[in-house]
C-alpha cells in the first residue's frame, strides 16, 4: 500500500469525529470575531488529540505546530470558524439569524480530520519541516459596524481574520498555505481549482443633512436619504465604465435612512464594498465611486463622510500548488475527480491576503446543495464536503514535505507573490484606509470635494 493510501485510511478512521464536528458547529453558528463557543469546541477537540495551542486570546481562534523533527519548509492548513446571517434560512438561529450558509462548519470538521490523522504514529514518516494547523475567525466580511467598534477599542487592526492573524505574526515563518472550501460541483467531481478571485475595499458612508417637517416645511431640510439614493444611482451610471476583465463590483445596502416618516431624514448610512481583480483596479475604481458619492451628496447640499477600510486582497492560486492539491484529490477520489476550471471568482476571501505574500491554494470541494449565502444552502454529502477534503490535505502535506521537501521547495522557489514581505503587504493595504469629510462648503459659496487620499 502506498503512503498516500495509508494516509487516506488513517484519516477515514476519524470519520465519526469529523461528522460530529460538522453537526455541532452547524447547530451553533456564530459570526466573525464572535465565534467563542465554536473556537472553544475546536480547542477542546485539538487538546484531546494531544495538541498544545497558541490561542489568539482577545479574539477567537488558535494555531498549533506539528514538527516532524527534521528541518524543512513550514506549511499551514486552515479552517474558518464563522457563519453568515441569512434570516430566511430554515435552520438559522431564531434569535440571531446566524447560519453556516457557506459551509465553514465543514471546514472546521475537515481541520479536525487533518489534525487527528497527523497525530497517527506513522503519519509523519518520511516528511520534513512542520505543519501549522490554524483555526481562524472572521472570513465573512460582514457586520462592518461591529468590526469598526472592535478596531476603535484596539482589539483588532484589520477586519478579516486572516489579515489580523498576518498582522499578529501568526503566519510568520509559514512558507505555504492551503485549505479547501465546500461548494456545489458537477456530478462526479470532488474538487474544483480556479485561478483566483476578487479582492475588495470595505466602505461605510454617512450622509448628513438637515431635519425638517416632511409635510409642513420640507424646503427647510436637506434630505440625507435622497443624497444616499442619488449616490447609488450615480455609481450605477458608472458601471458601463468598469472594464470587464477587472470584475468590478459595488453592492451597497442602506443601514439607516431616517427615524420617523414625518421628518426629513437627517442621517443616512450605506455599507458596501468595491471589489476588483487587482489591487490597482480596486484603488482606481474605488476613487471613481468616491467621486460619484461625493458629487451626489453635494448636489443635495448634504455632507458625506467616507470611511474606507482594507477588505481583502485578490486571491491568486499558485499554479504549482494547484497541481499538487489536484493530484492529492485524484489519489483520494479517482483520476477524473478534479476540475481545473481556470475560472475567476468575483467573491472575495482573506485567503487572498495570504496569496499576496506566499504560495497558497484555495479550491472548492463538492458536497453542498443550494445557493452559497442563500436560504437553501446545505451540506448534503459530508464525505465530499468534510472527509475527502481532510484526506486530500493530509496527502498534499505528505507530497509537499516528503523527499526532503523537494516539492514544497519547488513551489516556494517558483512562486511569485505580489509582495516580497509581510511588511510591504501591510504598508500597501494600509493605503486603503481613508476617513474624511468628502464635501466641504466654502465660505465663498463654492464646494470642494475631497474623495481620495
Amino acid at each position: 500500500m502506498t503512503k498516500s493510501k495509508r494516509l487516506i485510511a488513517l484519516t477515514a478512521k476519524y470519520e465519526k469525529l469529523i461528522y460530529e464536528t460538522a453537526d455541532y458547529i452547524w447547530k451553533h453558528p456564530e459570526t466573525g470575531f464572535r465565534e467563542w463557543n465554536t473556537s472553544a469546541y475546536m480547542e477542546e477537540k485539538f487538546e484531546q488529540l494531544g495538541y498544545t495551542l497558541r490561542k489568539a486570546g482577545d479574539i477567537p481562534g488558535f494555531y498549533t505546530d506539528l514538527d516532524t523533527g527534521r528541518p524543512g519548509p513550514k506549511i499551514a492548513i486552515l479552517g474558518e470558524l464563522d457563519s453568515l446571517i441569512v434570516r430566511n434560512h430554515p435552520e438559522a438561529d431564531p434569535e440571531t439569524s446566524y447560519v453556516h450558509a457557506c459551509g465553514h462548519h465543514a471546514q472546521c470538521a475537515t481541520l479536525i480530520g487533518v489534525a487527528a490523522a497527523l497525530k497517527e504514529p506513522e503519519a509523519l514518516e518520511g516528511m520534513c519541516g512542520s505543519i501549522r494547523l490554524i483555526s481562524v475567525p472572521a472570513e465573512e466580511l460582514i457586520e462592518l459596524g461591529y468590526r469598526k467598534e472592535l478596531r476603535q477599542k484596539g482589539i483588532i487592526t484589520y477586519f478579516g481574520g486572516k489579515v489580523e492573524y498576518i498582522y499578529r505574526g501568526y503566519f510568520d515563518q509559514v512558507d505555504i498555505a492551503m485549505m479547501i472550501h465546500s461548494g456545489k460541483l458537477d456530478e462526479g467531481k470532488a474538487l474544483a481549482v480556479s485561478r483566483g478571485s476578487n479582492g475588495c475595499v470595505t466602505k461605510n458612508i454617512t450622509f448628513e443633512g438637515v431635519s425638517a417637517h416632511a409635510g409642513g416645511a420640507p424646503q427647510d431640510g436637506k434630505n440625507a436619504l435622497y443624497a444616499a439614493t442619488c449616490a447609488i444611482n450615480a455609481v450605477n451610471a458608472l458601471r458601463e465604465t468598469f472594464p470587464d476583465g477587472e470584475h468590478i463590483r459595488f453592492h451597497p445596502i442602506i443601514t439607516e435612512a431616517g427615524l420617523a416618516v414625518n421628518a426629513i431624514p437627517e442621517v443616512a448610512r450605506i455599507e458596501s464594498y468595491v471589489r476588483g481583480a487587482s489591487y490597482e483596479s480596486i484603488l482606481t475604481f474605488n476613487n471613481k465611486v468616491n467621486l460619484a458619492v461625493s458629487g451626489a451628496a453635494a448636489s443635495m447640499g448634504c455632507k458625506v463622510e467616507i470611511d474606507d477600510q482594507p477588505g481583502y486582497f485578490p486571491l491568486n492560486n499558485d499554479k504549482n500548488l494547484s497541481l499538487v492539491i489536484a493530484d492529492a484529490m485524484r489519489e483520494v477520489a479517482g483520476p477524473d475527480s478534479v476540475d481545473m476550471d481556470g475560472k475567476w471568482g468575483t467573491g472575495s476571501t482573506d485567503m487572498g491576503d495570504l496569496s499576496a505574500i506566499m504560495p497558497v491554494v484555495h479550491p472548492h470541494s463538492g458536497g453542498a446543495a443550494g445557493t452559497g449565502h442563500g436560504s437553501d444552502y446545505y451540506i448534503v454529502d459530508k464525505e465530499l464536503a468534510c472527509l475527502k477534503p481532510a484526506q486530500c490535505l493530509v496527502v498534499a502535506a505528505d507530497m509537499l514535505l516528503k523527499d526532503d521537501g523537494a516539492l514544497a521547495k519547488r513551489v516556494i522557489e517558483e512562486s511569485s507573490p505580489y509582495f516580497s514581505s509581510k511588511e510591504a503587504y501591510l504598508e500597501a493595504i494600509d493605503r486603503l484606509f481613508m476617513k474624511r469629510e468628502a464635501v466641504v462648503y466654502n465660505e465663498n459659496g463654492t464646494v470642494s470635494l475631497h474623495y481620495c487620499k
